[in-house]
Parts: structure tokens; sequence; C-alpha cells
């Protein structure tokens, strides 16, 4: 059973990383500027959908498989470079509606993107590989249980602030809504910016 010290310490070092805004907030801010709140709370939603992906993967072991394996993690890199990409130009030449508002997604496919969008960031396989293991101990059990437990926590911690990115998102757009192209370069440049950090994410 994991002390309750470790799970203290293990809380308050995850509540201050999930503080610090990463490539996941860059999306779902953009996401919630540009369609607003509902879009931005259904993208954070998706984005938590992926970190179970990663979860699941670190307690079977396969984070840390994909992680050494140099054609495995540039796959999957290179997969996550590929959509941000193609989310960009879909960004920068999507049609425009009323009002110069860009063209609203579906929520399911918004939904679909926050998975995808974190799913293939090997950003996040690679926090879960650093972050994790130090708290896992032999004597307080199955690692893999350990793993997923301490793996939801994060993903609480993770989803309270993801929320509170979508909802402050969600409000500036009421008041920026009439600049509905600019949103949608906004959108455009994040989605291809967090492209080229992900292109130069490593292994170390």
């Amino acid at each position: 059973m994991i002390s309750p010290t470790t799970f203290l310490l293990f809380l308050t070092t995850s509540a201050v990383l999930v503080l610090i805004p990463g490539p996941n907030h860059l999306y779902i801010t953009a996401r919630g500027l540009s369609q607003g709140r509902a879009a931005g709370l259904v993208s954070a939603l998706g984005v938590e959908l992926g970190t179970v992906v990663h979860i699941a993967a670190a307690a079977a072991g396969l984070s840390y498989v994909i992680a050494q394996s140099a054609t495995l993690y540039t796959v999957i890199k290179w997969a996550g470079v590929a959509y941000l990409v193609y989310l960009a130009i879909r960004a920068f030449t999507g049609k425009q509606g009323e009002a110069e508002r860009p063209e609203p997604q579906p929520l399911r496919k918004v939904f679909l993107e926050g998975v995808l969008v974190n799913v293939f960031n090997p950003k996040t396989l690679l926090f879960f590989l650093a972050l994790l293991p130090p708290f896992v101990r032999p004597e307080a059990g199955s690692p893999a249980l350990q793993v997923v437990l301490f793996g939801l926590t994060l993903l609480v911690l993770g989803l309270i602030s993801d929320l509170g990115y979508a909802l402050t998102a969600g409000a500036l757009r009421n008041r920026v809504s009439r600049a509905g192209r600019r949103l949608r370069h906004v959108s455009g440049v994040v989605y291809l910016g967090l492209g080229v950090l992900t292109a130069f994410t490593g292994r170390e």
C-alpha cells in the first residue's frame, strides 16, 4: 500500500507541475478562444482521455518500451507533428462564417482532436516516465497498480487545471468575438508552435 507520506509528496509535486503552462494548456486555450467555452471544455476532456491512454501504457510497461525504441518513439513523435501541422493548416485556411468567425467544429470532433493531440505528444510519455518511477516502491505492492493510482491522481489534478484554462479562454473569447480571423490565426500559430516543439522533443 502506498504510504501517506509518499502520496502526499506525489500530490504536492504533481500539483505544482500541472500549474505550469504546457502544450496541452496551449491547445485547450487556443480551442476555447477560437470556438468558445463548450469547445474548450470538451477539448480538455479529450486531452485527459489521452492521459488515460498514457496511464495504461505506463502501467503495462509500454511507455518504457516505446521510449527505449528509437523506431517506435520516432513514429509516434512524427505522427504527432504531422497531426499538429494539419491542424495549423486547417486553422489558417478554414472557411469563414458569419461575422468572420471561424467555422465551428462539431464537439465530437473537438473531443477526438484533444485525445489525439495528447496521445501523440511524446512530452506526455516522457513526463510519465520521469515523474512516476521515483514514487513507486516495491514494498507498496504491485508496481502497475501504483502507477495507475498515481496516474489517476495526476489525471484529476490535470483535469482541474485544464478546465480552468478552458473556462478562462471561453470567457476571453466573448470579449474578442469580433476578431474571428485573428483568433483563427492565433490557433494556427499555437498548433504550428506545438508541432515544432514536438519535433524537437528527444528521448533524453
